[in-house]
């Protein structure tokens, strides 16, 4: 009984960001069905490195799949059925795919005014390169954010698909979808959000927009306050080969910091001195490679020295602080991050495993009006499985 409980949504199956945002969702409390699509006979399963084995595949978690051939005319039939009644659909296709299904925007408006209608795509619904493939890297690349995550004369380090993908596209598109509702609610009219990875890459740096306005972001990679220039923010090595990741930014988590790493103050540069990070941070650098990450994190982590181990994902499951709010449960099996953020009244939840595509056709198709005979009838002529 999410805050969402209610609202029904209806996924277009994608991959990546499109599903985050349907798992937010969900996670919140909406009905969420997923509209997978019928497999070719014969055909292999899906070779995508990113496409994990559905029984496990986190992204897909608490909503029912339906199996549409949106190809078939009676599968785009039945998508417009379900939109008919949905307050949400979500689809991820580039550009002009959907309208040339018959499915675009304006149709399903015209069929359900009050619809929130979202669309995911990398480079968005106009401009010279909405119709261009590409992921993550490119879309962050783009958008100037790949570009300060380096270190000084080294290649930028994509940060995995979590800028582009799921902070800038699913959560921003979860965002937009919300607002959405909400303004639908009072007006009773529905819209298109439209959600650019590239936009959201870009948004997400607006901190670093006002820092170089302010003439303190340098353009350089790694030579700046929160890139790994500053020796008060960075990760160090430590004497078992682990790593420590060390946020003390203030002047006195700065103090705490060294005097637990047993480093005079006075005998450094000064904390602001750009020119002095360098000297800094191998002095650090040394100190930090006398312990083990086990040995430090038992001398300072919960200091004010902000010091904290940099740990695996198998490990973070683990740790005493995530453990006790159990930011990781295991589900049917799988270690995942729980719902979140939290809410005191009406919490999330998972509402249930991730779904095999096709699980629920007739159970779906059933509640959301359609009678035996239509079922049939569509499974007769493959438009559903």
């Amino acid at each position: 009984m999410g805050p969402l409980h209610g609202v029904r949504v209806v996924e277009v199956a994608s991959i990546g960001p499109g599903p985050f945002t349907a798992m937010l969702l969900a996670d919140m409390g909406a009905e969420v069905v997923r509209v997978d699509r019928v497999p070719a006979p014969g055909s292999p399963a899906d070779a995508s490195p990113t496409a994990p084995d559905p029984a496990v595949d986190v992204l897909n978690r608490g909503r029912r799949s339906v199996a549409v051939d949106l190809k078939h005319p009676d599968g785009a039939a039945t998508l417009l059925r379900l939109a008919e009644q949905a307050d949400v659909l979500l689809e991820g296709f580039r550009p002009g795919v959907m309208e040339r299904l018959g499915l675009g925007p304006e149709l399903c408006l015209a069929r359900n005014p009050r619809l929130v209608y979202g669309r995911m795509t990398g480079w968005g619904q106009d401009g010279p390169l909405a119709a261009a493939p590409g992921h993550d890297i490119n879309f962050i690349a783009v958008a100037g954010a790949l570009r300060a995550i380096a270190r000084p004369g080294e290649r930028p380090v994509p940060p995995l698909n979590l800028v582009g993908d799921f902070g800038g596209g699913g959560l921003l598109q979860a965002f937009g979808v919300v607002c959405a509702l909400l303004e639908a609610r009072a007006s009773g009219q529905g819209q298109v959000v439209d959600t650019a990875m590239a936009d959201g890459a870009a948004l997400l740096m607006a901190m670093v927009c006002s820092l170089r306005a302010a003439g303190k972001w340098s353009g350089e990679p790694g030579a700046n306050l929160l890139d790994g220039g500053a020796p008060f923010y960075d990760t160090y090595e430590t004497a078992d080969g682990e790593y420590v990741a060390v946020g003390a930014i203030e002047p006195r988590f700065y103090d705490a910091l060294l005097a637990g790493l047993g480093l005079d103050r006075d005998e450094l540069p000064d904390r602001l001195d750009r020119s002095g990070w360098t000297d800094a941070e191998q002095r650090v650098a040394a100190a930090v490679r006398t312990r083990t990450r086990a040995e430090w994190c038992e001398h300072l982590e919960g200091t004010d020295a902000c010091l904290s181990p940099v740990l695996g994902v198998d490990e973070a499951a683990g740790h005493p602080q995530l453990r006790a709010r159990r930011t990781y449960v295991e589900l049917n099996g799988v270690v995942q991050p729980a719902p979140a953020p939290r809410l005191s009244r009406t919490p999330a939840a998972v509402a249930g495993p991730p779904p095999h595509p096709g699980q629920h056709t007739d159970e779906v198709l059933a509640a959301w009006r359609h009678t035996a005979e239509e079922i049939a009838h569509l499974r007769q002529v493959g438009a559903v499985a």
